[in-house]
């Protein structure tokens, strides 16, 4: 049995490959870490009238986000209460109810049971219908448009889950009156992978760009880049801030905005609405000017900013394998041109089929299949680059380095273990995060 205490050594910065590999860790994982943890289920666009829902999955749980009939937003297991099959098989729709395939019980939008089969004369009438609704996700929370569940009635609210990095929501909500909206339809790719390579990738590792990127950069999936003084360079290295605001969630927060400009058309909005952005996302403290990249709220909700404009969800399914579900978001206000270009753009760059996605997903394929062998589980992997050199900023609170650094890793990996050792929330809010290679004042 794995000693789950000894996968992350934090005072040596090294992960031990089980945490990737092993399938006790990984059901471990579907306990400690999905069916505590508050997971990203939809926005708000995507269910805008009464009826409309969208399937989700938290961790391997199935999940229906619904619109009822009354307006309300919940989230539901969806699973038949009768035998247990797959309730809804659409991706989204509108609805007033909805029938199992397999022995017709019926459920209305509200989670609740509403017709039965032989109700009166099989069942004599004694079922106590009211007993039998849809499995609820015990708390669903909007934030400023991103809905939210965790399966743990226990758990704390969303905001204080989410802590400082609030910040990275809001400067997208935010960012124009009336904030985003998702592009209709989800992009869905299955890899041979383990869904923490890209989760704690997207939450800070800036170190794999020029390897694993300048291809496809040189090749223009970027678009044109902007030249800013101090800023980014198409041949060079841009100025960025590896950011952890706690609880495992990591950004990287960049010193121009945005880095790269897409296509013209879409070059000409930004530009156009740059001062417009600028008052309303302005910050007194040490972000402001600056913009956030990519980033991860913990677990495996992450985003990648414009022009790529993606989020995307990293779903387990086992130890060696992901699926990638990917959205394109928009500014609500911004014109049908523009809205076409990036969608256009967020395919070529990173959908399925991407340039920067065919890199990483290579990437992250190759580190899984090379470590399936017994010996190669013995090497450990190294996360110690930039110990020794974080800040702390107060307002939003974060730790920060401006080096290349593999800081927001080892974050990642702090709280990943806190959680996998069943530690409580209160254990959780009350341990102390500071890093062991933060620099004092």
């Amino acid at each position: 049995m794995i000693d789950i205490t000894s996968l992350y050594d934090a005072e040596a910065g090294l992960v031990d490959k089980a945490a990737y590999m092993d399938e006790d860790v990984y059901q471990a994982e579907l306990e400690h870490i999905f069916g505590r943890c508050w997971l990203f289920l939809a926005h708000e666009t995507q269910i805008p009238n009464p009826g409309d829902f969208v399937s989700a999955y938290m961790g391997e749980d199935p999940i229906i986000v619904i619109r009822d009939t009354d307006g309300r937003s919940g989230a539901f297991l969806n699973v038949c209460r009768h035998r247990g099959p797959l309730l809804c098989r659409a991706d989204a729709g509108n609805a007033a109810s909805f029938t199992c395939p397999y022995h017709g019980w019926t459920y209305g939008n509200d989670g609740s049971l509403i017709s039965v089969p032989g109700y009166k004369d099989l069942y004599l009438e004694q079922l106590d219908m009211s007993q039998w609704g849809l499995g609820r996700v015990a708390q669903v929370e909007n934030y400023k448009g991103f809905i939210f569940g965790t399966l743990d009635p226990e758990a704390p609210t969303l905001e204080e889950y989410l802590g400082p990095m609030t910040w990275w929501l809001d400067v997208l909500a935010e960012k124009r009156e009336g904030g985003i909206e998702i592009i209709p339809g989800v992009i869905k790719w299955t890899m041979k992978t383990n869904w923490k390579f890209a989760a704690e990738q997207f939450a800070g590792d800036s170190y794999h760009s020029q390897p694993s990127h300048q291809s496809a950069v040189l090749a223009g999936f970027a678009g044109p880049a902007r030249q800013k003084e101090g800023g980014f360079q198409v041949n060079g290295a841009m100025k960025i801030y590896h950011t952890n605001f706690g609880n495992g969630h990591g950004v990287l927060v960049a010193n121009i905005d945005p880095i790269y400009r897409g296509s013209p058309t879409m070059a000409t909005y930004e530009e156009q609405v740059e001062n417009e952005v600028a008052e309303r996302t302005r910050r007194e403290d040490w972000t402001k000017g600056m913009w956030p990249g990519l980033g991860t709220v913990f677990p495996n909700f992450s985003r990648l900013t414009a022009p790529f404009n993606t989020l995307r969800v990293w779903h387990p399914r086992g130890p060696h394998e992901t699926d990638v579900w990917s959205w394109t978001f928009v500014d609500k206000l911004a014109p049908p041109e523009v809205k076409e270009e990036t969608r256009l753009f967020s395919l070529r760059s990173f959908g399925a089929a991407g340039g920067f996605e065919q890199d990483d997903g290579e990437n992250w394929n190759l580190a899984t299949a090379a470590n399936l062998g017994k010996a190669a589980r013995n090497l450990a992997m190294n996360f110690q680059m930039g110990m020794g050199s974080l800040e702390r900023a107060e307002n939003p609170q974060a730790w920060y380095t401006d080096r290349t650094s593999e800081s927001n890793g080892r974050a990642f990996f702090r709280r990943w273990q806190d959680l996998m050792q069943g530690k409580s929330w209160k254990e959780l809010a009350e341990a102390d995060q500071t890093p062991h290679e933060f620099v004092a004042d």
